[in-house]
């Protein structure tokens, strides 16, 4: 729903709590699990850290000494550090697969005596990272309860009423008109977080009853989930629409509805398209989030006009009505010629004897990145399932995060790694099932030019003393080179 306006915060002075040799203990323990987190967010705004490198494994015990000098830079990195920075480490680092991080880091900003806007939001953003991290796979795609909710975030809230209170209720009504939006712009130009917003700055200090806060967690995590759901529909759209708009022999669009009242070739609004892979990598509020939109639905509307004007024909997207088990829809968001292959590879009425074009790198990216937006994996298991043709890909949570959360040099590396494991894997199965091996004489050579690179990739990360790169993408380089082994064998 936005980050904090620092210059309006306001401050609320809680009780503190009374500090016994058992609280002192707990809190050091809190202390220990949060440190990793601070060190990075220290890492990443370039801030000097008051201990050397020998001492930042902080014991299990600490002296008077030690507690007050950890205490007092934690503090401090609380004042400094805001929501937007704390939101980039987290979707940017395996941070975000620690239940015990996130929860000690919730508890910590809870137990704080006095908070201010930023701390709210804070602990705003972190129950719902800590809910969409430890949720079940089998609730990620349901209308989710406050029950549901509840039992998820037992560990950090304890026994907590399901029932909202009273000055919550706007929030019920709004999760309910959720499930009527059907697009992007509807939910965009309806006020609708700046509503949530609302409720939420009126609060006061009753944000922080265990019953209000579950609501809130409910209601960030459906909203979350809307705005990707709406968001891969419009993305499938353009993305169908320039594919049809290069079919036809366009190479430049007109893009007076995206702010920049210029002609771009097709392939740089393709790449435009493209980037929407990668949430905000930069500071964003409310009001530059629904900027990012605007700009998105207005690439729409200038391919929806070209495609008019090239006399090619638009079919809308349809999404299905939502019911208590939403999904992301999977639409045809313009027609294709009915001698299209790709039509007919689509059409069940089509001949079965017709060969499936052939799975090329890009195309393959973009398989394995709509099953991964449009089926959200369960944050809290260490392995996600995809299938593209015949085969099923496992993915580790650093190679799906490199897909849907993170963007940078090794994430890239790690995409290229699982796209090649996967052209391997899918032309293996082809050839068992059919007999004919031409798809993996074209994925062989492809594979082992990606081990090379990798190979040089994993080198660089060692070298810049990038400890968690390295062990990432050496392990899925290993994959990459069993899957090939495999391959050879046939």
């Amino acid at each position: 729903m936005g980050d904090t306006d620092v210059s309006k915060m306001t401050t609320l002075n809680l009780p503190a709590p009374t500090r016994s040799e058992g609280s002192r203990q707990a809190q050091w323990e809190e202390a220990r699990s949060v440190f990793p987190i601070y060190l990075a967010m220290a890492k990443q705004l370039a801030v000097e850290v008051p201990f050397p490198p020998a001492k930042r494994s902080l014991p299990e015990q600490a002296d008077t000494e030690l507690f007050s000098q950890v205490q007092l830079w934690l503090d401090s990195m609380d004042q400094r550090v805001l929501v937007h920075e704390l939101r980039h480490l987290l979707q940017m680092t395996t941070l975000n697969a620690s239940e015990t991080g996130l929860r000690a880091l919730i508890t910590r900003h809870l137990r704080k005596p006095t908070k201010n806007n930023v701390d709210r939001d804070k602990i705003d953003f972190l129950m719902v990272q800590y809910f969409a991290l430890c949720a079940p796979a089998k609730i990620y795609h349901k209308q989710i309860e406050p029950a549901d909710v509840a039992a998820v975030m037992k560990p950090v809230l304890g026994e907590a009423p399901v029932t909202p209170v009273a000055w919550c209720e706007p929030l019920e009504k709004m999760i309910l008109s959720l499930r009527e939006f059907r697009t992007l712009r509807s939910i965009s130009t309806s006020e609708f977080i700046a509503q949530g917003r609302k409720v939420k700055e009126s609060a006061g200090a009753s944000f922080y009853e265990p019953a209000a806060l579950l609501s809130f967690t409910r209601f960030n995590f459906l909203l979350r989930r809307t705005l990707i759901e709406l968001m891969h529909a419009d993305l499938i759209a353009i993305r169908g629409g320039l594919n049809q708009l290069e079919a036809a022999g366009v190479v430049t669009l007109n893009c007076r509805h995206t702010g920049t009242a210029t002609v771009e070739s097709l392939a740089k609004m393709k790449q435009a398209a493209d980037e929407w892979k990668q949430p905000f990598q930069k500071e964003y509020t409310e009001s530059t989030v629904t900027q990012a939109f605007e700009k998105l639905l207005g690439l729409r509307s200038d391919v929806e006009q070209a495609m008019e004007k090239a006399s090619l024909k638009i079919s809308p997207i349809a999404l299905p009505k939502k019911s208590d088990a939403p999904a992301v829809p999977a639409p045809r968001p313009f027609e294709k010629s009915p001698d299209s292959p790709v039509e007919r590879a689509a059409d069940p009425s089509s001949s079965k004897n017709e060969i499936e074009p052939a799975l090329d790198f890009e195309s393959c990216l973009e398989k394995i990145w709509e099953q991964l937006i449009a089926t959200p994996p369960s944050r809290g298991r260490s392995m996600t399932t995809v299938k593209v043709g015949d085969a099923r890909i496992l993915m580790s949570s650093w190679e799906v995060a490199a897909f849907v959360t993170e963007d940078g040099p090794a994430a890239e590396d790690l995409r290229r790694a699982v796209v090649a494991r996967t052209l391997v894997t899918t032309a293996l199965e082809s050839a068992k099932a059919t007999g004919n091996a031409s798809g993996l004489d074209r994925a062989l050579p492809v594979a082992r030019i990606e081990v090379t690179r990798l190979q040089e990739r994993v080198d660089v990360a060692k070298q810049a003393k990038d400890t968690e790169a390295a062990v990432n993408l050496g392990i899925s380089t290993k994959r990459l080179l069993s899957a090939l082994d495999e391959a050879e064998k046939l």
